[in-house]
């Protein structure tokens, strides 16, 4: 037997295995570990390794807040930590509020009113997110790191974060902040004269005023700040979001919120399988089209498939056939076998597909899944009750990647049996929507016999009597207004792919 080359058009991929690594994140699974053994360094990879995976961490927070002066940092890191029960990390809780083994050093220079060196700062860092309570809980870095030079050091490490969130203010504003920024250091909470005074009395008079932080210094600040920022953005771009804090607290805290609970795209290898529902005249083809289009996946139409197979000759076609050639229903494991066949091809595997006009019964959606023919799920992070978090990488099954159509009856009568074929040139015209041109083409234009009311009725009556069932087997799929124009209904169903379905250009990158 000849040996099947990268040439051979019907050369099929072993079963997709892929499809397992998948649904079980095992990407991110392994590029989390990686991860955490370049922060950790342990002696023993494997057994730090086995740790780690029965800890089932994954979906802790790591975060960076970071912004100029008087930008809000302290009140959001806290806000987080407390929201999520993860740690937060700033220069003064790494100061004054832990043991770690280079902490006295750093206090030697602070004593001394030098800065403090930014490899000592990351150490420190490192040292400290490498405790259990950052790994299990999860952490809120704070005002760090400033520069190019300390985020190299933080990547150098091993360290991360998955979501930066850029805090920014004029200048104007900041400064006037500051004037009226107090401090409440028993819980390091930071307050406002004007803007945010505690109502608790005994809050109000331990309050105390900030050290180095006239405005001339916070000047000074906000002029390094400003020289630093560039560099900074540039390393974190593809998980930084910048966020106006010149609006009240809550609105602030809001955004914050939402955006680190967003998962980034994921670098995991990748393949979209959509599966499109819906009664004749609904419109699923040209949607397809429209997705196979846009983003490079194999547009299936089942119909299509099997004409295609009964005109190449093929084993399965000449057995096709005769149902096609006599009008009748082509049996389900015919049809099934096609799909597998088809679907398990090298460009389908690589480039992902959309299926359209199949199944159309619960039997049909059993000997699909029976053979391992799944659409996506359209991933939600795992909720965790302490505080939930939305991680990316900590993957549940959510809406599956099915889409009914829906429309009215009257609507589907008169996009069917208005519609008009020229019999010479093959194009297709509607009474309504797309008269024929001339008087000539609409005097020879013939009507599909299978879009007579009569017949429209009947197919209608079977899709309506199938499809409940088939709505409960796919019970997590999205419902479509298809009684539109047609690209509304294209904008609906990309906003529900979107985020997890990049474009053909960036997929296998």
């Amino acid at each position: 037997m000849a040996e099947a080359t990268m040439e051979d058009p019907a050369q099929l991929w072993p079963p997709p295995v892929g499809t397992y690594a998948e649904e079980q994140g095992l990407f991110q699974i392994l590029q989390n570990m990686l991860e955490e053994l370049l922060i950790h360094k342990p002696d023993d990879p494997i057994e730090f390794m086995i740790n780690h995976l029965k800890q089932n961490n994954d979906d802790a927070p790591k975060i960076c807040i970071l912004g100029p002066p008087a930008s809000g940092k302290t009140t959001v890191a806290m806000w987080l930590s407390k929201h999520f029960d993860a740690i937060r990390v700033s220069q003064e809780t790494l100061l004054f509020n832990e043991t770690l083994a280079l902490t006295e050093e750093a206090k030697a220079y602070k004593e001394k009113n030098q800065k403090i060196p930014s490899a000592l700062w990351a150490n420190l860092i490192q040292e400290r997110l490498s405790n259990v309570d950052c790994i299990k809980q999860g952490w809120i870095l704070e005002g760090f790191p400033e520069n190019q030079e300390q985020a190299w050091m933080l990547q150098s490490f091993g360290i991360f974060p998955r979501h930066v969130v850029m805090l920014y203010a004029s200048d104007t504003v900041l400064i006037e902040r500051n004037s009226g920024k107090r401090l409440d250091p028993l819980t390091q909470e930071v307050y406002h004269t004007t803007f945010d005074w505690p109502s608790d009395p005994l809050v109000q008079e331990r309050l105390v005023k900030p050290e180095d932080l006239s405005e001339q210094e916070v000047s000074k600040k906000l002029l390094e700040y400003h020289r630093n920022f560039p560099e900074v953005f540039q390393i974190y771009q593809k998980v930084l979001k910048s966020i106006n804090a010149d609006q009240p607290s809550v609105d602030v805290l809001s955004q914050v919120l939402t955006y680190v609970q967003t998962r980034h795209r994921s670098a995991a290898p990748f393949t979209p399988r959509i599966i499109f529902c819906g009664p004749p005249g609904s419109g699923k083809s040209l949607q397809a089209a429209l997705i196979a289009q846009k983003y490079g996946v194999v547009n299936i139409c089942c119909g299509q498939l099997l004409k295609e197979a009964v005109a190449d000759n093929t084993n399965l076609g000449e057995l096709i056939k005769p149902y096609i050639d006599n009008g009748w229903p082509v049996p389900d494991n015919l049809v099934v076998e096609l799909l597998t066949q088809r679907l398990s091809s090298l460009e389908c595997l690589t480039d992902g597909w959309v299926l359209s006009g199949f199944p159309r019964d619960i039997e049909q959606a059993e000997k699909l899944q029976k053979s391992q023919i799944n659409p996506n799920s359209r991933w939600k992070g795992r909720s965790d009750e302490r505080w939930q978090y939305r991680a990316p990488w900590a993957m549940e099954e959510g809406k599956k990647r099915v889409f009914f159509f829906n429309l009215p009856y009257e609507s589907i009568m008169e996009r069917l049996s208005q519609r008009r074929t020229d019999p010479i040139t093959g194009q297709r015209y509607h009474t309504t929507f797309r008269p024929a041109p001339t008087p000539e083409i609409q005097a020879r234009l013939r009507q599909n016999p299978r879009d007579q009311e009569e017949n429209i009725e009947k197919r209608l009556e079977t899709y309506y009597r199938n499809v409940k069932d088939l709505e409960e087997f796919y019970e997590e799929a999205f419902y479509v207004n298809a009684d539109q124009d047609p690209y509304v209904v294209f904008e609906f169903i990309e906003s529900c792919i979107i985020k997890p379905l990049p474009c053909r250009k960036f997929r296998h990158l």
